[in-house]
This record gives structure tokens, C-alpha cells and sequence, in this order.
């Protein structure tokens, strides 16, 4: 199911609205040096005014049944607004290894109270690396002979690793990578804040002490199951970062008009103006990109998956271009704490880096690609 044209700017509208109203530069400040990263009664709000958790889980499932071009809708808006919410580790990253995993009885176990608001959720993929290439891991996951399995190794760089209520685990077996579910209370689970780059997203390293897990799935399955992810994830992350660039541009474009120097607009001045149309350039080639491979996945398209890495690629580097020329036009204000140009440039560097970074996504577009 696809929205239509009306029906978008209507949820963009509604979205942006409400972040607007709840989520402003003042609250993102705060929730930056708070503990949790997020207001949870925001986060409620959002479930229950705007129904936003559950926008791409299927209907059988609690969901509204629609997908990635919707998404792109709200994670556009929350890009723009830096939202503070564990959205994007709960619906991006876990709701959709649950669906990619094709187990029916963790589905249906779980993803209600996600589509609801009432479970907060997660993935846990890189280790001490950085990397998310399931190849690489290393923590292992044994039968414990109760029918049950325990992990042990550590994780880090998780998304609201802290606050998650579900840890979804990609661990090393027999058999290969496989997914596991880890409830938050287990025994042998121990979660460390990351101090990193960006503080409007929360990041964790997680320690695993032969905890208790479940396996989602089946055994030997987490490579498939995390390509698919990938390629989900970095279209939502795609959005989200087309989102940030277009209002790195708005804040320029408006203190351009606003600022004057030598009795005229700055924005009057060729260099400016030359900063500021290399940024639309970027900004449009990004959304169009983003909502390209959001169109392709709604349709079920074998292209989707070469859209999805040219979507985070491309993103990527605008949101970048874009939040390095917003510092250059604010000039000496641009650079200093107090204002939000530089928040924008740590999403920009930290989402530029989430899944491995320029060189990986470049490898990951080839793969794609059959090269």
C-alpha cells in the first residue's frame, strides 16, 4: 500500500507539526546531556496522536501496513529536526530484521507492542570495528540445552543500546551469523553509554555474559537477514539525511537574505550565492535519490537493492557538502556552540559512518551491482 501524493503532504505536514512542537533546538539540547537520549513522553505521544512506530509494520502484525515511502516522509522531518527517539533503531533497524527474519512467532510476538509504542527495540551488529559485515563478527551463541542459546562476546556502536526494551543480537554459531533476541532484563546483559561524536543519537557498547537469547529465524540465516536490513536501513538512513541537508540549506539561505555586510544582504554576493546553489544541487540530487529507492522497495522492484546503496551514497555525501557550506555561510557564528549549524554537521560525519563508512557503501553499491 502506497500513499498517495495528497495523503504525504498531509502525514509531512502532520509530522512536522508536531516536531515543531515537541521537539525544538531547546529540547534536542537538553535530551543531547540527558539520560535517556529521549523524552518518553514524547515518544508516547508520537504512538499514540501520530501512530508512527507502527507506519511499516503490517496490519496483521498492529501496523498501518505501509512502507519505505512513508517512512522516507517522517524520517525526512525527523532529520530535519534532529528528533531524539529511538525511531530509527526500533522501526529501521529491528522491526525489519523481525520481518526479514520470516519467523512468524517472533514476529508476532514482538513487533505489536513496537507498532504500539510500548517496546522500544534495537539492533546489535558492530563490534569494537565499527563494521556491520556479518563475517566479521565474532560474539558466539551456544545451545545452552534448554532449547535456548546464551551469547557471549561484546557490541558496540548499538543505537539506544541503553534504553532498548529488545536487543536483537547477529551472533556467530555453528552453523553461521543468526539473529537472536535478547530481552533487556536478561542475565549476563550489561550496557555502557558511548561518548561519540554525535549526542543527538545514543550510541552503546553492549557486553554479553552468557546471557539468555532466543533465536530468531533460523540457524545460519543472519547474512541474508542482514542484507536486507542494510539495504531497508540505509534508505530510511538515505531520508533521514536528505532531511538534514535540506535545512542545513534552508538556515543558509535565510541568514544569507537576513545578514548584511557593506550594506548589502551577503547573499547578494557571488561567492555566497555559489554556496548556496551547490547546496540546493546536492540537496535536490539526495531526495530525489532517497525517494527514488523508497518508490522501488513499495514496489517490489528488483532494482531496490542498487537504488538503496546509489540512495546512501549519495545522501551521504550531500548532507556533508551541505552541513560543511551551512558553517562557511553562517562565517564566525557558524562555529560556535551556541548555534545549530554544527549539531547538523555531527549527524551529517556520524550518519556518513554508520553502516562502515564512504568506502564500505562504495563496496557495498558494487556488490550490489554484481561487480
Amino acid at each position: 500500500m502506497i500513499a498517495d501524493e495528497s495523503e504525504l503532504k498531509e502525514l509531512r505536514a502532520s509530522v512536522r507539526e508536531f516536531l515543531e512542537a515537541k521537539a525544538p533546538e531547546e529540547a534536542v539540547r537538553k535530551l543531547m546531556e540527558s539520560e535517556p537520549h529521549f523524552d518518553p513522553e514524547v515518544w508516547a505521544q508520537a504512538a499514540d496522536q501520530l501512530r508512527l512506530p507502527g507506519l511499516a509494520i503490517p496490519e496483521e502484525y498492529g501496523g498501518d501496513g505501509f512502507g519505505l515511502v512513508e517512512l522516507g516522509v517522517v524520517l525526512e522531518e525527523m532529520g530535519r529536526a534532529l528528533f531524539c527517539a529511538p525511531f530509527f533503531a526500533t522501526v529501521l533497524l529491528a522491526a525489519q530484521a523481525l520481518l526479514a527474519s520470516g519467523d512468524k512467532d517472533a514476529c508476532a510476538r514482538h513487533l505489536p507492542d513496537i507498532a504500539a509504542g510500548r517496546t522500544t527495540a534495537t539492533l546489535a551488529v558492530a563490534e569494537d570495528d565499527g563494521s556491520w559485515d556479518p563475517a566479521l563478527i565474532t560474539v558466539r551463541a551456544v545451545p545452552d540445552g534448554d532449547g535456548g542459546w546464551r551469547l557471549t562476546g561484546r557490541k558496540c556502536f548499538v543505537i539506544d543500546g541503553t534504553t532498548a526494551d529488545l536487543v536483537l543480537v547477529v551472533a556467530r554459531t555453528v552453523a553461521g551469523p543468526s539473529l537472536f533476541a535478547v530481552d533487556r532484563s536478561a542475565a549476563g546483559l550489561s550496557a555502557e553509554p558511548l561518548d561519540t561524536l554525535d549526542a543527538t543519537r545514543a550510541m552503546a557498547r553492549l557486553a554479553f555474559d552468557a546471557t539468555p537469547a532466543t533465536l530468531v529465524g533460523t540457524d545460519g540465516a543472519g547474512g541474508r537477514v542482514m542484507a536486507r536490513v542494510l539495504d531497508v536501513a540505509s534508505v530510511g538512513l538515505a531520508a533521514e539525511q536528505a532531511g538534514g541537508a535540506r535545512r542545513c540549506l534552508e538556515m543558509s539561505a535565510e541568514y544569507a537574505r537576513t545578514r548584511h555586510q557593506f550594506g548589502r544582504p551577503i547573499g547578494s554576493f557571488q561567492a555566497v550565492k555559489h554556496k548556496c546553489a551547490d547546496m540546493l544541487v546536492q540537496v535536490e540530487l539526495a531526495e530525489a535519490a532517497s525517494r527514488e529507492a523508497a518508490l522501488l522497495a513499495a514496489e517490489g522492484s528488483a532494482d531496490f537493492p542498487v537504488a538503496s546503496a546509489v540512495a546512501h551514497a549519495s545522501c551521504s555525501k550531500a548532507y556533508m557538502v551541505a552541513a560543511m557550506e551551512n558553517i562557511q555561510v553562517h562565517g564566525g557564528i557558524g562555529f560556535t556552540w551556541e548555534h545549530p549549524a554544527h549539531l547538523y554537521f555531527r549527524r551529517a560525519k556520524s550518519s556518513q559512518l554508520l553502516f562502515g563508512g564512504p568506502a564500505i557503501y562504495h563496496e557495498r553499491l558494487l556488490d550490489r551491482l554484481g561487480i
